[in-house]
């Protein structure tokens, strides 16, 4: 490539980044709503593209190259500005016990095996709008019912639930009949 050439291409490729620098400021400056931040941004863009603009292939592509770019300044200023926290302030103590871990397992089987003895349409109305966090309306529409008839089924399946629920938890409290008492 001659001299003159390269010239061209470089006052070309310099042109472009200055008409680029606006466009590039307003996307910076809406995804960090930080004027000096958005302004560090597009320097580091301008840079970066000068340093690698041999890599530009296709002159035409330009906006998308730089875009491309910022988009990387961006995701590298947030690598370098993650926050770090000193291991010895840290407190490892872990909430979750294996006993605790054991009694929330046996409460979802209890629960499971209640909400297994309802009624389909109990289990259907109770799941959607108690598990999935469906609305009323949507339940209805999902199941092609009346909205009474969603809030009568909830009604009945809760009271349903409940009562297993208590008949398990006495049952399970309940002195077992095969053991006595040795003193």
């Amino acid at each position: 490539m001659g001299v003159i050439t390269r010239f061209y291409k470089n006052r070309a490729l310099h042109t472009a980044l200055e008409e680029s620098r606006g466009r590039l400021y307003r996307i910076a400056y809406s995804w960090c709503h930080n004027a000096a931040l958005a302004d560090d941004l597009v320097q580091e863009t301008l840079v970066k593209a000068l340093k690698y603009s041999d890599q530009l292939r296709d002159p035409n592509t330009i906006k998308s190259w730089l875009y491309k770019i910022l988009t990387n300044c961006w995701r590298d200023h947030f690598r370098r500005s993650r926050e770090t926290v000193d291991i010895d302030d840290v407190v490892l103590v872990d909430e979750h016990s294996p006993e605790g871990n054991q009694e929330r397992m046996e409460v979802v089987e209890k629960v499971r095996a209640g909400i297994a003895t309802l009624p389909v349409g109990q289990r259907q109305v109770l799941t959607l709008v108690d598990l999935e966090g469906c609305s009323y309306i949507e339940v209805a529409e999902i199941l092609d019912v009346p909205i009474g008839t969603v809030m009568s089924r909830l009604c009945r399946a809760r009271r349903a639930l409940k009562d297993a629920l208590l008949t398990a938890e006495e049952a399970s409290c309940a002195p077992s009949p095969h053991l006595r008492r040795v003193k």
